[in-house]
Formats: structure tokens, sequence, C-alpha cells
């Protein structure tokens, strides 16, 4: 895998995902673990197979506002409209006040092997 170029010039790249609007290094970074390296694969992904499989893949439970990037940049790969990623937010807190929020499941202790 080579080294992200410079912002700027991903930014410039036809169908890059940095073009989107709530896309900086970090959600780069997971989109390249995830295995997703363009805007038209991004907008076939589900936001909340994305978050489970990204804390599947790295062994760790991450923030849930990193599924509200996911939600946002997707809405916007299906869509071309770009909405902050806070804007999905509450939706996310009702589902997980109402239990339908994915749970990532945890990687087993070592007192569980």
């Amino acid at each position: 895998m080579g080294k992200l170029k410079d912002e700027a010039e991903v930014r410039k790249a036809p169908s890059s995902l940095a073009k989107l609007r709530n896309v900086g290094r970090a959600t780069l970074a997971d989109f390249r673990v995830l295995g997703i390296a363009t805007v038209g694969e991004l907008a076939t992904q589900d936001a909340d197979a994305l978050y489970l499989q990204l804390c599947k893949v790295t062994g760790q439970r991450h923030d849930p506002c990193a599924h509200d990037v996911f939600a946002a940049t997707i809405h916007e790969a299906k869509t071309g409209q770009p909405l902050d990623w806070w804007a999905f937010t509450a939706a996310r807190k009702a589902r997980q006040h109402d239990g339908t929020f994915p749970t990532p499941t945890s990687p087993p202790s070592v007192s569980d092997k």
C-alpha cells in the first residue's frame, strides 16, 4: 500500500473519497482498512455494517461518532448532498437508547482463552 499523498493532491483526484465533506485522514485510513477505495464503492455500503466491520477488523470498539461519519459520507456518496456528520447523531443516539444500534462484540480477554 502506498503512502497517502498530501491532502490537497488527494482531493484533486476524480471520485476521490477525500472530496467528501466529512472525510479527513482518519476516515480515509478507516476506509482503507475496510477496503473502500472509491465514492461508488462507498455508495453501496451500510453505516451499521461498516461500523461493526471496523471494530472487528481493528479489534477495538470505536467511538460511535465514527458511525455518524460513515452515515454522512454514505449519504453524500448516494445523493451528492453533503451534510455534517452530526446531522446523523440524533438518529444514532435514539437507536442506542431503544437498543437497535449495533453493538460490536469485544475480542475475548486473556482470561476467556
